[in-house]
Formats: C-alpha cells, sequence, structure tokens
C-alpha cells in the first residue's frame, strides 16, 4: 500500500479545506437561488454520479466484508446530507467566514473528546492541558470572528 509522507497528508487536507470553502460559498449560492433542498440535492447527485462513473470506468468496487462495518458506521450518508445542508443555509445567512469559523471548531471540540475518551474506535489520544489550551484559544477566535 501506498505510505504517503507527512508533507503530501498536509498537502492534500489542505486541498480538501480549500474544497470545503468554496463548495460552501457554491452551496450557499444555490441555497439563496433554489433553496437548501434543491441545493442539497444537486450536490449530493452531481456527487453520487461522478463516483457512479469513476466506479464503473475502474471496474467497479467490491462491498465484501461489509458485514464487519459496525452498524453506526453506515449512518455517514446521512450525516453528510445534514453537513450539506446546514453548510447551504448557513454560509448565505452567517456568511462564509462565520458559517465555517463556528463549524470547523465544533469539529475540532468533538474531534478532541472522541480523541480523548477513543469514541467510534477512535484511537486515544488523551486532552492534555496543551491541546485544552489549544481549544480554549480556538473559542476565543470564534468569538473574535463571530461578534
Amino acid at each position: 500500500p501506498f505510505m504517503a509522507s507527512y508533507a503530501t497528508l498536509i498537502t492534500v487536507a489542505a486541498f480538501g479545506g480549500v474544497a470545503v470553502a468554496l463548495q460552501g460559498q457554491l452551496m450557499g449560492l444555490m441555497d439563496q437561488r433554489i433553496g437548501t433542498k434543491a441545493s442539497v440535492f444537486i450536490t449530493y447527485a452531481s456527487g453520487g454520479l461522478v463516483v457512479t462513473l469513476a466506479a464503473l470506468l475502474s471496474g467497479g468496487w467490491s462491498l465484501k466484508g461489509w458485514q464487519n462495518v459496525p452498524w453506526y458506521a453506515f449512518s455517514t450518508g446521512l450525516l453528510g446530507l445534514f453537513i450539506v445542508g446546514t453548510i447551504s443555509y448557513t454560509v448565505p445567512r452567517l456568511g462564509l467566514t462565520a458559517a465555517f469559523t463556528i463549524a470547523v471548531a465544533s469539529q475540532f471540540i468533538i474531534a478532541a473528546l472522541m480523541d480523548h475518551f477513543g469514541l467510534l474506535g477512535a484511537a486515544v489520544r488523551p486532552l492534555d492541558l496543551s491541546r485544552s489550551l489549544g481549544i480554549g484559544i480556538l473559542i476565543l477566535g470564534v468569538w473574535l470572528i463571530v461578534r
């Protein structure tokens, strides 16, 4: 298997962040003109079409072993709908920066708790003083941005 370098992983994560911001703005534009439900539908339908074509062109995919996946992991599609819907709804109402600042900060907070307690299969990474201070500074940053 391919072992990505740390720099490659950082680059991929950064591009993912850029894509999320671009998607948020574009979904906000659609939300304003055609509504939240239509915006979410277009987002998921176009993504579904692309992944279907990619699977067909690359020889398909295998669901072998799906029985070994915890039942709650199958909620990812519903969670994705919720994420896409909240982005579509909040960006035109709060602005891109405020909406994403709140969303990203909440991701960091819940991720730190999931790591600390090892929730949903996460590797345990204790919430030490350094991380706690970082989260406190993060919350201060959210307040400064959205006030």
